[in-house]
C-alpha cells in the first residue's frame, strides 16, 4: 500500500512500461461522493505504478500510468461530486493517463494501491476533496512536475521521400485519451472515424502517380497539436490534411466543410469549432506552453501569405471535387484560427467530413463504401491542386 497525504508531491513509481510488458488492464471503476469530497476507484489486473499531479485553468488532477487497456463502460467513470469531466486513454507508446477535471480547486488526500479482496488484482483508490485557491496554488508550486510528460514514444523513423515525390500528410484528428466527438446514434468515437477514413485516403492518394501519402498517426494514440505539425514537416510534406467529424448543438446541420487558417474566423460556427479543436491538448492534460509573441501570433503573420494562398487553393479544389457528389454545408469553405494548421511552410486544410450529431451524416461516416468514395474524390482534388501548384511554381 502506498499512501500520499495532502500537500505532498504524489510520486508512486515512474509510470513507464518496461520492455516486453503487456499493457495493464483496467477492468472496472466506480466513483462516489459529493461537492466536497469524492472517491475514485479503478480496478487493475496487476499492481499499477502511477504518478499524480495537478494542472490549473481549469483545475485538473492527472494520473499518469504505464500503458493501459481501459476495458471500462462509459458509466463506470461518469463524472460526479467534485469532478465535472473524466477522460482516460493512451498518451503514446508505453504510457496512459486519467484526467479528472474539477469544478473548483481540489487536492488528492489519499492515493492508495490495494490488493483486491477477491484476489483478482489491485485497485487504485483516489480521494479528492475541495481546498482553497491558496492551498491549490501551493500544491501547484510544490509539485516537481514541470508541465511536460516524459516521452516514452518510440522515435518515429521517417524515410526521406523519393526524389520528385509529392508528399501528403494525412492527420487523423484526436486519438488516445482525446476521443473527440461521440456519435449520437452509434456512439462511435470521432478518433475511430478519422483513423478509418485516414487509412482510406492514404490508400487512394498512394494510387496517384508521384504521390506519397503518410499518416501522422496509424493507431489509437494521442498526439499533441504541435506534434502533428512536426510529424508532417519531418516527412517533408507538401500538403497537410487534418480529418475531423465533430458534433453540433444544431443537429439538423450536416455536410462536409473545408477550413483554412485565418486570424479572424469567417463565422461563429468556424470560431466555435476552432476553439474546441484547439482544446485537444488541454483535454489530454498537456500544459499549453506560451510561445514568443511573434510565434503565438501565428495565423496570418507567421503563416506565409504564399502558403496561405496555396491552402485556399487546396480548399477550393476539394469543394469543387465534392460538389454534386458529396453533401456540403452552406458556404463549405470557411476559416478560423486552428492551431493544427499553423505550419508556416506547408499548405494545410482541416476537413470536417460531416457531423456525428446528425443522423444522416453519422450513417455515412461509419459506412466504408461512402468513405472510399470521399477518399477517391479527395485524391482527385489533390491531383487538381498539384497540377495548379506546379504550374504556378508551387
Amino acid at each position: 500500500m502506498r499512501r500520499c497525504l495532502l500537500g505532498l508531491f504524489l510520486l508512486c513509481g515512474a509510470p513507464v512500461a518496461q520492455a516486453g510488458d503487456t499493457p495493464l488492464l483496467a477492468y472496472g471503476a466506480r466513483i462516489a461522493g459529493d461537492d466536497a469530497r469524492t472517491r475514485v476507484v479503478i480496478d487493475f489486473d496487476r499492481k499499477p505504478v502511477f504518478f499524480v499531479h495537478y494542472v490549473a485553468n481549469p483545475t485538473r488532477v492527472i494520473v499518469d500510468l504505464p500503458e493501459t487497456s481501459f476495458g471500462l463502460k462509459p458509466e463506470d467513470l461518469k463524472a460526479r461530486g467534485v469532478f465535472t469531466e473524466i477522460r482516460y486513454g493512451a498518451m503514446g507508446a508505453g504510457s496512459s493517463r486519467v484526467v479528472l477535471t474539477a469544478k473548483k480547486p481540489v487536492a488528492i488526500t489519499v492515493a492508495d494501491v490495494k490488493p483486491d479482496e477477491a484476489g483478482k488484482g489491485f485497485r487504485l483508490v483516489l480521494d479528492a476533496e475541495r481546498v482553497t485557491e491558496d492551498r491549490f496554488a501551493v500544491l501547484l508550486k510544490e509539485q516537481q512536475w514541470t508541465g511536460s510528460v516524459a516521452s516514452t514514444k518510440t522515435a518515429r523513423v521517417v524515410e526521406p521521400p523519393a526524389a520528385g515525390s509529392f508528399v501528403v500528410a494525412v492527420d487523423a484528428g484526436h486519438g488516445g485519451i482525446d476521443t473527440g466527438a461521440i456519435g449520437s446514434e452509434t456512439k462511435m468515437e470521432e478518433k475511430s472515424v478519422t483513423l478509418a477514413f485516414a487509412g482510406e485516403l492514404v490508400a487512394a492518394l498512394n494510387k496517384e502517380s508521384g504521390v506519397k501519402a503518410v499518416l501522422t498517426r496509424d493507431k489509437d494514440e494521442f498526439l499533441s497539436l504541435p506534434e502533428r505539425v512536426q510529424t508532417a514537416r519531418q516527412h517533408g510534406a507538401n500538403l497537410f490534411i487534418s480529418l475531423h467529424a465533430d458534433t453540433l448543438k444544431q443537429r439538423d446541420i450536416r455536410g462536409a466543410t473545408v477550413y483554412t487558417i485565418s486570424d479572424k474566423a469567417s463565422d461563429h460556427l468556424a470560431a466555435n469549432l476552432a476553439e474546441r479543436e484547439n482544446l485537444s491538448d488541454e483535454i489530454a492534460g498537456v500544459a499549453f506552453k506560451s510561445e514568443p509573441a511573434e510565434v503565438a501570433d501565428i495565423l496570418i503573420d507567421l503563416t506565409r501569405r504564399e502558403t496561405q494562398a496555396f491552402s485556399v487553393n487546396l480548399a477550393r479544389s476539394v469543394v469543387s471535387s465534392f460538389e454534386g457528389q458529396i453533401n456540403l454545408i452552406n458556404n463549405p469553405h470557411r476559416h478560423a484560427g486552428f492551431r493544427v494548421l499553423q505550419a508556416p511552410d506547408v499548405p494545410s486544410i482541416l476537413l470536417e467530413l460531416g457531423f456525428l450529431s446528425n443522423k444522416e451524416d453519422e450513417k455515412l461516416l461509419v459506412d466504408p463504401v461512402w468513405r472510399r468514395k470521399v477518399a477517391d474524390l479527395l485524391a482527385v482534388a489533390v491531383r487538381g491542386y498539384r497540377g495548379g501548384a506546379v504550374a504556378n511554381g508551387g
